[in-house]
């Protein structure tokens, strides 16, 4: 009998643990016009909602601003038991979101923008709530000098932690910290206090760079290493600082995500920066566009990082029309690493290097798959290269899998005096600069592949790498980042998504102190400063500005300040031709960075804007023909219903750019003669003086563009006129894209709309 006790028990404990791993967090959507008269609070009845399917289920965060309900841990029965329960809306399975990781301020014109900042300036009143990792409340960017009190409107708060006191960490600048860990401590288990601080302190850096960036005060003398120097400054010098750190070592979780942004609203943030992401769903699943949502219901900008998935397609995230989704480009600075080989030729590289330089005469170069016993030793990866063949060489490693820098200690470790790091198939031409800890240079796939035909075919391969410092005025500037994520829009294909692109490659910003600029535990440095790349450095930048124009305009809704940021945003260079793609070479298109790239000291005045209202975005939703659950759960309306009267059509939305979709018509694989029409409908809304805008089209060859009427006169500010725009086609080619661009014009003012065709 007791072996089958023991059994038994196994059996039992077994199944027991099945039922505890088979919890997970869900967000609980709620109708809170629904609740029964028997409570008198809300949290009340969520918990007794929770109660009737699980008595062990506790409330992890209960929602009031930006969305209404709770999140809790929930068996896949339960919550399904829990989506019947009266008043609920939805309930959705919690995301993981991950991370999207000066001189722009001069590259952006900010330089040049001060004198054209109206005398009401109110820049000073804006606080950018920021969700990260933190913050590192010491650094020199959140100095409040110069800053009068802060808002009588922030309710906000500095939460505290043992490493973090409310007294020495907020101030005029910093003006909150709160941190969120419920939902990430239910799913992963409880912080590591010894590797993370479970306060807003930011331990990772991620935070502190983009808060910075978003607003930090000019900090003069900023450098990394040397590299870069200057003056450091966000792109709102004059607006506060809100964190709300919602990312932790093992990633960042939706119920924390959405409950700061709850927070940050209550509190009082008039623009949220997150420079996360989890890639693509339907609205009423993703909890970011959920908040995002009440969030710009309540007047808020909401700006987030498009993600770091490109050169492919589709592979954006946050693309919910009302936030405004931001790519990344390069700026006119770069940090020259110089490759010689022995043969005299010399190929151009990045790096950020600042230590003992290599001997001018060349060393020997060896190829890390030459060097190793591992299968994928090319690849520099922790073990397999092999000392005895690489002790006092260069060694060429190839990019990929493991993080760049790591390349360089394994380099280190086994006895190699330096690195080139060669681009592959998979990053094409893209650079990006880093802190080694050893003489170190990546370069493009171009000089990789003709580096690597020099040292296969030599029977004695030296180099060596000479390291350039810092360099401006690099041209052609800006270029699409071949990591940015591109569209076309896989949630709504005609909504054209990125919106725009920002600096977002070797940004210079504040850094934690906890780790050094590589972010590795083996790197012992520490600095003011760091340069890093990323949608999440580009991100804030659009933030920033976001605040600089809430500043200069605080009667603007988010809607039209999404607007002037992308109808002055420019496509083409100075000099003419289109920005370049760095991953193909040639021209981007709206797919790669939307409207364009920003334009700050345009956007201040940008004659005209596209607005859009709740209700514009409401008809959007019936328009994609949710349900009213669906459209409540979104919005935190009561049941909301579409009027079966009204013809609903995405195409009505206000946006200011233009995706249209053809279908090919069947059979038609090489294309057909039979054309479709597709019309949308656009009201602008005058900003300035008044003024006659006259249209034009640059279409391409594929479709005929015919704006009704083409000449729009304003008498005053404020006044809305109406357009047409028809859009002719023949079929084409399933997968076939094409693009274009509407123009409107006073003699001073360009209102751009980008125009996106595809056949589906």
């Amino acid at each position: 009998m007791e072996p089958l006790r023991l059994l038994l028990l196994l059996m039992l404990c077994c199944s027991s643990t099945a039922a505890v791993a088979e919890k997970r967090t869900y967000i609980v959507h709620m109708a809170r016009s629904q609740m029964p008269p028997a409570f008198t609070e809300h949290r009340r009845w969520y918990d007794a909602s929770l109660r009737s399917v699980s008595d062990a289920a506790e409330i992890i965060y209960a929602y009031d601003t930006v969305a209404h309900g709770f999140s809790a841990r929930l068996s896949p029965a339960e919550a399904r038991a829990l989506e019947h329960r009266p008043g609920v809306l939805g309930v959705v399975p919690e995301q993981r979101y991950e991370l999207h990781t000066t001189r722009t301020p001069e590259f952006l014109g900010l330089d040049r923008s001060e004198g054209l900042i109206p005398q009401s300036n109110t820049e000073s009143d804006v606080v950018v709530g920021v969700l990260d990792t933190g913050v590192w409340p010491e650094r020199k960017s959140y100095d409040d000098a110069g800053l009068g009190p802060v808002p009588a409107s922030w309710k906000g708060v500095c939460e505290e932690g043992k490493d973090f006191k409310a007294a020495d960490a907020c101030n005029r600048k910093l003006v909150g910290a709160r941190f969120f860990s419920r939902g990430y401590e239910a799913s992963m288990g409880p912080i590591d206090e010894t590797k993370e601080s479970r306060s807003p302190r930011d331990n990772d850096g991620h935070g502190t760079h983009t808060s910075s960036t978003a607003a930090g005060s000019a900090v003069p003398d900023a450098n990394l290493l040397g590299y870069a120097a200057g003056t450091a400054r966000g792109m709102s010098t004059r607006a506060r600082v809100a964190v709300y750190k919602v990312c932790w070592i093992g990633g960042c979780f939706s119920s924390d995500i959405l409950a700061a942004m709850d927070k940050a609203v209550e509190d009082g943030c008039g623009v949220l920066s997150l420079s996360l992401g989890g890639g693509m769903s339907d609205y009423y699943r993703d909890s970011v566009a959920i908040g995002a949502f009440n969030a710009m219901a309540k007047g808020v900008v909401v700006s987030c990082s498009a993600g770091n998935a490109g050169p492919g397609t589709s592979t954006l995230s946050n693309v919910a029309p009302w936030i405004t989704t931001v790519g990344a480009g390069t700026i006119d600075r770069d940090f020259p690493a110089y490759v010689v080989l022995g043969d005299g030729k010399n190929y151009t590289g990045v790096s950020l290097y600042s230590g003992k330089p290599l001997p001018s005469s060349p060393l020997p170069l060896i190829y890390a798959g030459n060097a190793t016993n591992a299968t994928n030793g090319n690849l520099c990866m922790v073990g397999t290269l092999l000392p005895d063949k690489v002790s006092g060489k260069i060694v060429l490693c190839d990019r990929g899998i493991n993080a760049r820098v790591q390349k360089g200690f394994v380099v280190r470790d086994a006895g190699g005096a330096g690195m080139i790091l060669a681009n592959t198939a998979a990053n094409g031409e893209e650079l990006v600069a880093d802190a080694h800890l050893l003489p170190a240079t990546a370069v493009g796939e171009k000089a990789g592949d003709a580096i690597k035909s020099y040292l296969f075919s030599d029977p004695n391969p030296k180099a060596t790498v000479a390291f350039g410092g810092t360099k401006v005025g690099v041209m052609p500037s800006p270029v699409v980042a071949a990591f940015s994520s591109r569209g076309p829009n896989a949630v709504t294909p005609d909504i054209l998504k990125p919106d725009l692109v920002a600096p977002g490659v070797n940004i210079l910003a504040a850094w934690t102190g906890s780790v050094g600029p590589t972010g590795q535990a083996a790197d012992p440095r520490r600095t003011e400063f760091n340069i890093i790349s990323g949608t999440s450095m580009s991100c804030p930048h659009v933030s920033g500005l976001a605040a600089f124009l809430r500043g200069a305009h605080p009667d603007w809704s988010p809607s039209a300040i999404k607007s002037a940021l992308m109808t002055t945003a420019y496509a083409d260079y100075p000099g003419g031709g289109g920005i370049l793609d760095v991953a193909s070479g040639r021209p981007a298109t709206p797919f790669d960075f939307g409207a364009g790239h920003v334009d700050p000291p345009k956007a201040l005045d940008p004659g005209l804007v596209y607005d859009l209202t709740v209700d514009d975005y409401l008809d959007f939703l019936c328009a994609l023909n949710y349900t009213a659950l669906q459209i409540a759960s979104v919005s935190r309306r009561s049941i909301f219903n579409c009027d079966n009267k009204k013809a609903y059509a995405v195409s009505d939305l206000n946006y200011p750019s233009f995706a249209v979709a053809f279908a090919t018509a069947s059979g038609a694989g090489g294309g057909g003669s039979a054309t479709t029409t597709v019309k949308h409908t656009r009201t602008l809304t005058n900003v300035g003086a008044p003024g006659t805008y006259k249209a034009t089209v640059s279409a391409p060859e594929e479709a005929k563009v015919t704006v009704e009427p083409s000449e729009l006169s304003f008498a005053a500010a404020g006044e809305k006129k109406s357009y047409t725009v028809a859009f002719s086609a023949a079929s084409q080619p399933s997968g076939t894209a094409a693009f274009g661009r509407l123009e409107w014009s006073d003699g001073k003012h360009v209102v751009a709309s980008p125009l996106a065709f595809t056949w589906t």
